[in-house]
């Protein structure tokens, strides 16, 4: 089946970004599919602000000298200036940065999403819509090209709608009016709340929605926090502030628990 075309677009005067050539190709080797089907699945969120401790952080998991990291700012309707951070936040670092906008016109586009997002070391989600995003995602088969890239060992992660995306749902400001409820891609398993000091409204809904069994118990993080998960089991939890937290919120014997995570903190 023939995919849309698309090419990474960049920002002019920033960090040597652009995607390298020699991407994957959607047809590999059965062999090669065996051994990137073996590779640890990592994911790495924070509940608000995916700065530089936790691009620095990304760099370190995927085992590469200077990797390869791309931003998706799908959730931000490709915000020019959550691009430009972007950039700004990797700068310190000894990585290759990139990014890869969703509203594209094949008229001016080179490759397919395969071809970009499963030839980088990382890939970072933006913050913003979450429910425009996984329906901009499931209509160009991001998605499951986002699943593949799990799967071959492709570190995943981001903050905000870039972090609640990879759970199977979770608390979200996406509709007018009030915060609701959103489904999302399910690598996770559980729920999720991101902005969990930061948003009056998160804990109480959070709370409410878990307590009834209206949404599965799971992880909630304060901005400036976060987790990293393999496969679906968390192996570190991280925060850049002393104050900054996760919890594991939970429904035990018809009570809401609230279990605090001790966080390392990451500079």
């Amino acid at each position: 089946m023939k995919r849309r075309e698309f090419i990474t677009s960049s920002v002019a005067g920033t960090v040597g970004a652009g995607l390298a050539s020699g991407a994957t190709p959607a047809g590999a080797s059965e062999a090669g599919e065996a051994v990137q089907a073996a590779a640890t699945r990592k994911i790495l969120i924070a509940g608000g602000g995916f700065n530089t401790p936790f691009i620095r952080y990304m760099a370190q998991l995927t085992g590469k000298a200077r990797p390869k990291l791309l931003f998706l700012p799908t959730a931000s309707a490709d915000s020019p200036q959550g691009i430009i951070a972007w950039y700004r936040n990797c700068a310190p670092l000894n990585v290759e940065a990139s990014h890869q906008i969703s509203f594209i016109a094949s008229t001016q586009q080179a490759k397919d999403w395969d071809e970009v997002l499963l030839s980088v070391d990382g890939i970072v989600c933006s913050g913003g819509n979450t429910l425009n995003q996984q329906v901009i995602w499931k209509a160009h088969g991001i998605d499951a090209i986002l699943r593949q890239a799990w799967d071959r060992g492709i570190v995943l992660g981001g903050a905000s709608a870039g972090s609640l995306c990879w759970f199977e749902e979770g608390t979200t400001d996406s509709r007018p009016k009030e915060l609701s409820t959103v489904q999302c891609l399910g690598f996770l398993k559980g729920s999720h709340c991101p902005h969990y000091d930061a948003e009056a409204g998160r804990r109480p809904l959070y709370h409410k929605l878990v307590g009834s069994g209206q949404m599965k118990p799971g992880y909630a993080c304060d901005n400036d926090a976060g987790i990293y998960f393999e496969d679906n089991t968390v192996k570190r939890v991280v925060a850049t502030r002393a104050d900054a937290d996760v919890f594991h919120v939970s429904l035990v014997d018809g009570k809401v628990v609230e279990k605090k995570l001790p966080a390392e903190r990451i500079d």
